[in-house]
């Protein structure tokens, strides 16, 4: 790969990146000793060493630190220009997953590829967020009409699809969000969110007709009493740790609810044992790194002074905060319970290993000097003939008045006018009415 063509040397200095760093490595931190604790009792169960799952996260955080690194030096105009054919790729290992792919607990999510189980649909929100940013930049002036944006976005409503198919409706919601939120960001006309939401809505429900046991478990949490030993099982455990935690928690190491009796502790559920184990005090301050991550997210996007890494600045740190507020809220009972895992806490190879390349690009955006104005979406014509334009686009082009016009008005009593009248110069003379007869 010659440095020239498609990398650039690793910047360093940047307040914002270096801030950057710090909270993703606090992150990954507390994510891999929580690993390693809520773990141990898969681990025994499976009769293999208690540390044998936090070794392999270990590995997946090295391979993430090396995918942050070449994210960081990346040109993004190149990234950017491979879009398609990474959005492409994504569909094709989709596809895969339905053909080839490896189950577990009731979804076909997994390729085998004895190295890592890789989960290409943590790969295709990447894809989404590029394919997304490279479609504005290249036609946004077309953007304005619902259906090109249908035939322009065909791999991401393929690609969506497909997700839904495994069944994954937690990761198929984010990966919609992330296209329909910077979509939303250059100004698409609001008729086309509202048809996307009843046709999202009709979908919804036609899924919970074709998985009852799905609807089952997606609604678990309006009734949080009923159906303790079935589908509201997690969602019971879950709130007896949270309980169990009180303030300060029991302390590191010494949940109970990881031992056969909260499934999926290391993965979905981490929250919980974090909150078990260090109480409210530990939840509140991976809260609070979540709040940090957002808001220095937020400063980079605002200092972008290009307008397409702007767009991938805000489509990661959507991607990242939704799924965070998903995975909290279901462990708490505010949500339903999809399997969205909590950003650099849970285990999962793909899912680190990705989530730190994004990591990279927002430091590359924070260090990028590149200039491109923002985008929009052109005006179109929509129904009845009216003409959408952009979010706080002026409704007529301002004109500058001319040096004549601009001329101050004298005050000056014309012949056969009222005295105080201002009339402007070399306006007519007002004709005086005069009575018939």
């Amino acid at each position: 790969m010659s440095e020239g063509r498609f990398l650039k040397p690793f910047e360093r200095g940047g307040a914002l990146g270096r801030t950057l760093l710090g909270i993703t490595a606090a992150m990954v931190t507390l994510g891999t000793v929580f690993v390693a604790s809520a773990s141990e009792g898969e681990a025994a169960a499976a009769g293999t060493s208690v540390f044998s799952i936090m070794v392999r996260d270990v590995a997946y955080l090295a391979l993430g630190v090396v995918a942050f690194y070449l994210a960081a030096r990346v040109r993004l105009d190149r990234l950017v220009r491979s879009a398609p054919a990474l959005a492409y790729v994504g569909v094709g290992l989709l596809v895969a997953v339905r053909l080839v792919g490896t189950s577990s607990n009731g979804g076909t999510r997994w390729l085998n590829l004895k190295v890592i189980q890789l989960q290409p649909s943590e790969l295709f929100k990447l894809f989404t967020i590029l394919f997304v940013a490279w479609l504005i930049e290249r036609h946004h002036r077309e953007l304005g009409d619902w259906r090109r944006v249908l035939v322009l976005s065909w791999p991401i409503l393929v690609g969506g699809l497909l997700v839904v198919a495994e069944p994954d409706l937690g990761t198929a919601s984010v990966v919609f969000c992330l296209a329909l939120v910077m979509l939303w960001m250059v100004g698409l006309p609001r008729r086309f969110f509202v048809a996307v939401g009843v046709v999202g809505v009709a979908g919804f429900v036609l899924f919970m007709k074709i998985k009852p046991y799905s609807a089952q478990r997606l609604t678990a949490f309006l009734h949080p009493n009923a159906n303790l030993l079935t589908s509201g099982y997690q969602l019971f455990q879950s709130k007896i740790g949270l309980g169990a935690g009180g303030l300060t928690g029991l302390g590191l190491g010494h949940s109970r609810e990881k031992y056969g009796l909260l499934p999926n502790a290391h993965t979905d559920f981490i929250f919980t044992v974090i909150g078990e184990e260090l109480g409210l005090v530990g939840t509140l301050c991976v809260l609070a790194l979540f709040v940090a991550f957002l808001v220095t997210a937020v400063r980079i996007a605002q200092r972008s002074p290009h307008g397409t890494y702007r767009l991938i600045v805000v489509g990661i740190t959507t991607w990242i905060m939704v799924e965070a507020v998903i995975n909290v809220a279901s462990v708490v009972g505010w949500w339903a319970v999809t399997g969205v895992p909590l950003p650099f806490f849970s285990y999962g190879g793909t899912a680190l290993i990705v989530e730190l390349f994004a990591v990279g690009l927002l430091y590359n955006v924070a260090h990028d000097r590149s200039r491109a104005p923002d985008l929009v979406v052109a005006e179109s014509a929509g129904p009845r003939g009216r003409v959408h334009r952009p979010t706080g686009a002026p409704s007529r082009p301002r004109v500058a008045p001319s040096p004549r016009r601009a001329a101050p008005a004298r005050r000056a009593p014309a012949s056969g006018s009222r005295r105080g009248v201002v009339r402007p110069p070399h306006a007519p003379a007002p004709r005086r009415y005069r009575p018939e007869g």
